[in-house]
């Protein structure tokens, strides 16, 4: 079966579609490939709350710019959404 991250978008729409927003540090931000980052780090099977947080984030940050200073709260959403996140087929 192929995922829709299985290759780059073909147009400025699919790109769009693959952009979700969450908020960090109250502020609304857009994450590209958010859904493929945690399907990759589902697959890892993580259980250090620590360790998770670093891999979302260095993974995120193959597809997004995260400021420095803001790494903290970043890796602080992303755990937040990952823990609401159910694989495909879940």
């Amino acid at each position: 079966m192929t995922n829709l991250y299985d290759k780059p978008p073909c147009c400025a729409a699919d790109a769009l579609r693959q952009v979700k927003t969450i908020s960090v540090n109250g502020i609304p931000t857009g994450i590209a490939m958010m859904e493929k980052v945690f399907s990759e780090v589902n697959a890892l099977g993580i259980s250090d709350e620590a360790r998770l947080k670093e891999t979302l984030l260095e993974k995120v940050k193959v597809y997004n710019y995260v400021p420095r200073a803001a790494a903290p709260a970043y890796a602080e959403a992303l755990l937040r959404e990952y823990r609401e996140y159910r694989p495909p087929g879940a």
